[in-house]
């Protein structure tokens, strides 16, 4: 009777715990229907339901159970389960009943299986720094320069931004775990990603933020492997409160990396944890990764960056040269983001080369100097403008609204804007004709060679009109 007492109220006592540490829908799941049935020399006996309810409590609630157990008896506490499938009980009756051979039924029917309670957290070894560190000294890996106050918002990125913050305010607690942020290079994803760890640091400060590149990650993994520390591993990324995948592409075909970060995070999903990962492309893009792991990228929420429109590349410019208390024209911020329209960070690698080559030389920052910059340190090619910026560059010059250049009225001064900005857009661009055309009122190919025409005859025979070719051409660097 004292011992049936003594096993009952271990159990009920590490319950109560257990109650306050998972969801209410995963207590009734998978703690309800455990049954204590024995206590012996520090070893509890535990009666599950199953095979795959013993293996589904080891992947994702192994650590609860060690913390409480332990705590309840003492540091040298070991767990022993009892399994017991009942032959006659299908998967109908019981969701969490798998059916088994009837050899392994027999093999496993009352079978116990012991497991020691005797690995401490502060044992787990960090693969990022030393062993034997305390999960209260990780680093979070995370680059204070990436705030959500210095990233700008637009059309392109709203959804990502307003889900980053609202996960930064409430880790776990959101729709939004994963939460998976795609695009491109140089559209802000890593940005996102760092200021999600920051605002979770700045407003939870006792939760473990951890970053990490997944080359980073698979690295680790492969040298856990080689020094038979992979429990070790996976146990540490298992401690984290948030976790931050880059690039996450990088696992395609690297099963066993992938089966890792697999465990990783269903431990970290069904504990509550909040799991961010970022990747160049949408999960059904995703090839050489895993079926199992694209369908739990799906469970929160993908959001895609875009690159950004001009009004947006022009407020990052302005962002940046207030941060670093620089004052530059809107003529130069307007060239970078007219001529730069696809990479935020190839734009502001530029902007940062023309502002050093004006510092070191004591030069002023003027268009000329943009020009020769961007030609110098950027892909992109100053010869080979936009047409969007030809257009503006047209229309500021005889001060006309743009959406008249695009219009298909026949005002005379609105057809000779059109017929040079054909001219230089035939000069400086790649576009075909029919482009050309269908960007300057819906022309077609042969209204363009007409235009080009005109604009050649015309500075050939009107002085004054040879002057605006002039300007222009400057203005559009086209020497």
């Amino acid at each position: 009777m004292k011992n049936k007492k003594n096993h009952e109220s271990i159990w009920a006592n590490c319950l109560k715990v257990i109650k306050d540490n998972v969801s209410l829908q995963s207590f009734k799941t998978w703690f309800e229907p455990i049954k204590p049935i024995r206590f012996k020399s520090d070893v509890l006996t535990l009666q599950v339901p199953s095979h795959f309810f013993y293996e589904w409590l080891e992947e994702h609630y192994i650590d609860l159970l060690k913390k409480v157990i332990k705590k309840e008896i003492g540091p040298d506490a070991k767990l022993e389960y009892s399994i017991v499938l009942d032959r006659n009980t299908s998967s109908k009756k019981a969701p969490y009943t798998v059916n088994l051979p009837t050899s392994n039924k027999k093999s496993l029917s009352n079978s116990p299986v012991t497991m020691p309670l005797n690995v401490s957290e502060n044992q787990i070894k960090n693969p990022f720094i030393i062993p034997g560190l305390k999960k209260v000294n990780v680093e979070s890996n995370l680059n204070p320069t990436y705030t959500f106050d210095n990233f700008v918002e637009g059309d392109c990125n709203r959804l990502a931004r307003s889900a980053a913050f609202a996960v930064a305010n409430k880790p776990g607690g959101t729709a939004f775990n994963p939460l998976l942020l795609y695009g491109g290079v140089g559209l802000g994803k890593t940005h996102l990603a760092h200021a999600i760890g920051i605002g979770v640091k700045n407003n939870f400060p006792n939760k473990i933020v951890l970053y990490v590149n997944a080359e980073v990650f698979t690295r680790q993994f492969i040298d856990s492997i080689k020094n038979h520390t992979t429990n070790d591993f996976i146990n540490f990324y298992k401690l984290m409160d948030v976790l931050i995948i880059d690039d996450v592409q990088f696992f395609a075909g690297k099963e066993k990396t992938q089966d890792a970060f697999f465990h990783i995070f269903n431990h970290l999903h069904q504990t509550g944890k909040q799991i961010v990962l970022t990747s160049d492309k949408a999960p059904v893009d995703m090839k050489g990764v895993e079926q199992r792991l694209l369908s739990r990228f799906k469970w929160g929420l993908s959001a895609d960056l875009q690159a950004p429109g001009l009004e947006t590349r022009i407020a990052i410019l302005k962002k940046k040269i207030y941060g670093n208390g620089i004052e530059i024209s809107e003529e130069v911020l307007e060239y970078l983001a007219y001529g730069i329209n696809t990479n935020v960070r190839e734009m502001e690698g530029a902007l940062t080369s023309i502002i050093a080559q004006a510092t070191l030389n004591k030069k002023a920052i003027t268009l000329e100097l943009a020009k020769k910059m961007i030609d110098k340190y950027v892909k992109v090619s100053a010869r080979e403008v936009s047409m969007d910026y030809i257009h503006k560059i047209v229309c500021d010059y005889f001060n006309l609204p743009i959406e008249l250049l695009k219009s298909k009225t026949r005002k005379r001064e609105v057809v000779q804007a059109r017929q040079i900005a054909m001219f230089f857009a035939k000069k400086m661009t790649k576009w075909s004709l029919a482009s050309i055309g269908a960007q300057c009122g819906g022309k077609d190919h042969a209204t363009v060679l007409h235009a080009c025409r005109t604009v050649n005859n015309l500075s050939e025979t009107d002085k004054q009109f040879r002057g605006y070719l002039e300007d222009l051409e400057k203005k559009l660097n086209v020497n």
